[in-house]
């Protein structure tokens, strides 16, 4: 042990006998550096020495205009005999002597010690500069006074020190920004320095031609002032001039400078003031924290974003103080510039260019004190994942420089939604792009019905056209989803205890709101249709649809209206409860509905003496849930190879958890190809499988991980197993392996490699005997160098569809929404014309849903994913609105709440007779609640008549069958033909008849089908199903959101 601390002690020594102690920094220790750290380096200190250099110099000035007022004093002529001694001496006190000679030894002592400290090894260079030559000039003579006293009149051009004064006041100004830790502004530093620059011109010629004067007229120094003043402003009376040559020659040369220096300074300013405007300046902290504003953050803004922004924005009366900062990192548009120049505009909405990413950026935009920020994503973009990237990237900036801003995000792909799970609000186009397409094919027109909800609208579109469902159905498109709390509101408040669809069927007959869900005071999960055993509580959020909300609606109770001798007519004359909405009579059509601004509320139930069948009473009192007729499906086949379960594998993280119909066993990979035979199956099309429903087509690029969300709705637990579709992906690119695992555990869920550019494809997967034919927009063409070009080649291959299968669902995803008029495209039909001529009129009086009358939309066969951008911003008032959205499409599923589904008005059911009668049946037997109809209206055979004079047009009619009408008299005339010539019989008779049809000229319709039943025969294609795909389309459809209670039902409305 001893030896073992004696070793231990001897290392120990000798690793610090071996130790050397380095200081370090120990050339800042030295004299000059300590001295250059003191008037150099500290930013403090360093601007306490600029100030008072600065201080000095307007002293010295100051000093030298009390020398020339004592000079000229009026005991004291200016003028000496002597002329041009005048000119070299100067009378002064000798107090003022003294204190010049002072200021200019500290003057020079300080400039001496500055050129010592920031010499960096070539002195000739900081010699010769110009401030160091004038600080010589300026001093050196007086200090030569203190050795030689006779020289202290001797003139020196002190005035001269403005300019070191000038110099002093710039690197002062930028010490003053490093002190204070900000940029300093271009703008105010040129600014600065053209003022400055002005000053000591004005203030040299000044002091100048009183000096040179002395010999001459002798001009006091106020003269001198009138005389550079209204020399500089070019008035040049006369009054005043120079007399001697010297003062003739200096205002030569000061005129000279001033032509070059000040034209230079005014350029820069412009180029400054011209930049600021492109990055649109600050937003001061004292109007941000007076003033309420938003942030919006976009990579590139396009007019169409900002206007869709703005209209919907500020549809709302309580966002009208409201201020839009709009941060983007490129130069704003011109036709940006130009909107945001418009009053209604310029005073709200303030362009700034810079980056979230930046914090100097978000301060000048006051993120910190903003209401809320939008961070919006560019879907036009050729690589999305990376749009999603630096969408992502602003949310994080945005959400480290102000935790406590609110935050609302779109993303473009599913799988990057979980990076921005911390936002307030999130909206990721893919999910409820797919999930709309998808619930296109099983509920008719859902996107424009979500559209139209989620769109601010007051319900006047169309009230002034001619056309009856233009009228109802501008109408039915003011509804809006709102939200209040029981106890304090007018329409529920006396359903408390109640069950849910005792309230949401008698708040509909006398209010004519449609009750949709609820939300416990207590909790934040939102439930759609509880059904009958939910009972209402005071504390309940109430979310319903409705014109206008409650708050903003008033009420006039009436009495009742019956007609008690009709025995013909239905009675549709009921009040309509909902502000402006007023009782329409369907019967009949010449009545224009008037306009009210109350509500009007029935205050007896209503009576007629016309005799229907009954319907049960709606419970008051909830009930426990039974089986329904429907939900008999789940055990109606126990040996079928569907189970019900959540989907073994996800494609992203944030999927939605849905119960699904899956298949007990995965189906191998190879049996998901459609078009290609394996050992387990030998089927090569789609009429192969003989499948018991009609297939669904979605026309896709790639097979993306939306698609997943377009197969989960279509494939959930609550869609019976008897009514599922079969659902083929037709891809431009072959699926990984990825997405083949996720997809293999749904039922009749198919792929195939193709294209619909290609006619083959399209009759190998089935598109002749297709329910729906879905074409998704594609990542490659969603950008174009010319604006709405994008969408160039799907609109045509759609055209080309359509032409050849007229009576194919075809239900289409635009990149632009005012490309939705080319769809079904009619060049010849008048009145598609005249519905464009309304869409105009409707833009000027500032619809923000002018497009809602054109007849692909109004059916929901096209739909824009821009279109749900409002989905967003509404969300800034109504923060339940993404919820419900998603509870409606599927996207999401809570226990207990209902979901979207559809029923067909058969002849069955037109006992039911109207809305209002519907709603009670539904509501008494299974607990359902109808939102609306869709409506399809077919044409009559006059309208072609009609249909001529445009202002009487009423129904579209296709250009083929007005070629089918131009035909016509020559079929009658080769049957006159016919009859005159000789009966032949036989093969004569046969080949005569041959001849007779080759004269009769066929239509492009007949032509189309001819070449697609002869490739489908190529193909080896079954071609019976063809026929039903070659029916002429005669009739317009729309939907109806919460129509009036006595809205008549129709056959084949869809609820």
């Amino acid at each position: 042990m001893l030896c073992c601390s004696l070793m231990h002690c001897y290392f120990l020594f000798l690793f610090y006998s071996h130790r050397v102690q380095v200081e370090f920094y120990t050339n800042e220790n030295t004299v000059k550096e300590r001295l250059k750290l003191f008037f150099i380096k500290n930013q403090r200190s360093s601007l306490r020495i600029r100030f008072f250099h600065f201080s000095l110099k307007l002293l010295s000035c100051f000093l030298y205009i009390c020398r020339v007022l004592y000079d000229c004093g009026p005991r004291r002529p200016c003028v000496m005999k002597q002329g041009s001694k005048s000119v070299l001496h100067r009378k002064s006190s000798l107090y003022l002597c003294r204190l010049q000679v002072s200021v200019a030894v500290v003057c020079l002592s300080e400039t001496l010690l500055l050129t010592y400290l920031s010499y960096k090894g070539n002195m000739w260079e900081q010699i010769l500069h110009i401030t160091f030559l004038l600080e010589i000039i300026n001093t050196v003579p007086f200090l030569i006074t203190l050795f030689y006293f006779p020289l202290h009149n001797l003139f020196v051009p002190v005035f001269l020190n403005c300019w070191l004064a000038k110099h002093t006041l710039e690197n002062m100004i930028n010490d003053f920004h490093r002190v204070i830790q900000r940029t300093q502004s271009a703008m105010f530093n040129q600014v600065l320095i053209l003022i400055s620059t002005l000053l000591c011109l004005i203030f040299t010629c000044i002091c100048g031609i009183q000096h040179l004067e002395r010999a001459g007229r002798n001009l006091s120094l106020f003269d001198s002032i009138y005389f550079c003043i209204v020399t500089f402003s070019t008035v040049g009376y006369g009054d005043v001039y120079p007399k001697i040559w010297p003062s003739k020659l200096l205002v030569v040369i000061m005129i000279s400078v001033a032509l070059v220096v000040l034209p230079v300074q005014f350029e820069q300013l412009a180029y400054l003031w011209m930049e600021r405007q492109k990055s649109g300046g600050n937003y001061s902290r004292r109007r941000a924290e007076t003033e309420r504003h938003v942030v919006l953050c976009v990579s590139s803004l396009k007019i169409d974003l900002l206007m869709d922004f703005l209209n919907e924005f500020y549809a709302h009366p309580k966002l009208q103080d409201y201020y839009v900062i709009i941060l983007c990192p490129t130069e704003v548009d011109t036709r940006v510039r130009r909107v945001l120049q418009i009053p209604l505009w310029s005073q709200r909405v303030i362009y700034l260019q810079g980056s979230a990413l930046k914090d100097k950026d978000l301060f000048r935009a006051k993120l910190d004190n903003a209401e809320a920020c939008f961070i919006l994503s560019s879907r036009c973009e050729v690589d999305r994942t990376a749009a999603d990237h630096q969408t992502i990237l602003r949310a994080w900036a945005v959400k480290d420089f102000a935790p406590n801003c609110p935050l609302y995000v779109q993303i473009l792909k599913p799988e990057n939604k979980f990076h921005v799970k911390f936002a307030d609000h999130v909206v990721c186009e893919e999910e409820f792009k797919y999930a709309l397409l998808a619930l296109n094919c099983i509920c008719p027109a859902t996107s424009t019905l979500i559209t139209l909800l989620v769109h601010t609208s007051q319900g006047l579109e169309g009230q002034q056209s001619p056309e009856q469902w233009h009228r109802i159905y501008g109408r039915c498109s003011g509804n809006e989803v709102y939200n209040i709390v029981l106890k304090d509101s007018v329409f529920f408040t006396e359903y408390e205890g109640k069950s849910f669809t005792y309230a949401t069927f008698h708040a509909q007959k006398k209010y004519g709101v449609c009750l949709i869900g609820v939300c416990r005071g207590d909790s934040k999960t939102i439930l759609l249709n509880p059904g009958r055993q939910y009972t209402m509580h005071a504390s309940d959020m109430c979310f319903y649809i409705s014109i206008t909300k409650e708050e903003n609606s008033r009420f006039k109770f009436q009495g009742d209206r019956c007609k008690k001798d009709s025995k013909t007519r239905l009675p549709v004359h009921s009040i309509i409860a909902s502000m402006g909405t007023v009782a329409i009579n369907l019967q009949d059509t010449s009545d224009t509905p008037s306009r009210s601004s109350t509500l009007s509320v029935p205050s007896e139930p209503f009576k007629c003496s016309s005799k229907r069948p009954s319907i049960a009473t709606v419970l008051e009192v909830p009930v426990s849930p039974v089986l329904h007729a429907g939900e008999s499906d789940q055990s109606e086949d126990e040996a079928a190879p569907y189970i019900t379960g959540y989907p073994p594998n996800l494609p992203y993280i944030g999927s939605s958890q849905t119960f699904c119909h899956l298949l007990k066993e995965k189906m191998p990979h190879c049996c998901l190809r459609l078009e290609k035979g394996c050992q387990h199956n030998h089927c090569e099309d789609a009429k192969a499988y003989s499948f018991w429903n009609k297939p669904i087509i979605v026309s896709a690029e790639t097979a993306g991980n939306g698609l997943y969300n377009f197969i989960l709705p279509l494939r959930a637990s609550y869609r019976p197993k008897k009514e599922l579709n079969p659902i083929i992906l037709l891809l431009d690119n072959p699926p990984d392996a990825q997405f083949l695992e996720t997809i293999c555990w749904f039922p009749m869920v198919y792929y195939m490699v193709g294209s619909m550019d290609s006619l083959d494809d399209l009759l190998r997967c089935g598109v002749s005997f297709a329910a729906n034919m879905v074409v998704v927009d594609k990542e490659s063409t969603m950008t174009a160098k010319e604006d709405y070009m994008a969408d160039a080649k799907t609109i045509v291959n759609v055209q080309t569809l359509f032409r050849l299968f007229p009576s194919l669902s075809i239900i289409t995803e635009l990149t632009h929404p005012a490309n939705m008029r080319f769809m079904q495209f009619r060049a010849k039909d008048s009145y598609s014309q005249e519905l464009s001529k309304l869409e105009k009129k409707e833009k000027k009086k500032g619809s923000n849903l002018a497009f809602m009358f054109r007849l692909p939309f109004a059916a929901g066969r096209v739909f824009s994913v821009g279109m749900l951008d409002t989905l967003l911003y509404q969300s800034f008032v109504k923060d339940y609105v993404i919820t419900i959205t998603r509870l409606l499409l599927g996207l999401d599923t809570t226990p207990g709440s209902g979901f979207l589904c559809s029923m067909q008005i058969t002849e069955d059911d037109l006992w039911i007779q109207t809305y209002g009668r519907l709603y009670q049946k539904l509501c008494s037997t299974v607990g359902d609640i109808p939102i609306g109809i869709y409506r399809t209206e077919s044409q009559r055979p006059e309208s072609l008549e009609v249909h001529i004079a445009p202002s009487q047009s009423q129904l579209s009619v296709n250009v083929d069958e007005f070629e089918d009408v131009r035909e016509q008299p020559r079929r009658k005339w080769a049957r006159r033909l016919s009859r005159m010539g000789p009966r032949l019989s036989g093969r004569g008779a046969e080949r005569c008849g041959q001849q007779r049809a080759s004269l009769l000229p066929r239509s492009e319709r007949q032509e189309l089908a001819e070449v697609v039943k002869k490739r489908m025969q190529n193909l080896g294609l079954y071609t019976a199903s063809l026929d039903d795909m070659n029916g002429s389309q005669s009739s317009h459809s729309y939907v109806l959101i919460n129509p009036p209670p006595d809205t008549r039902l129709e056959l084949h409305d869809i609820v």
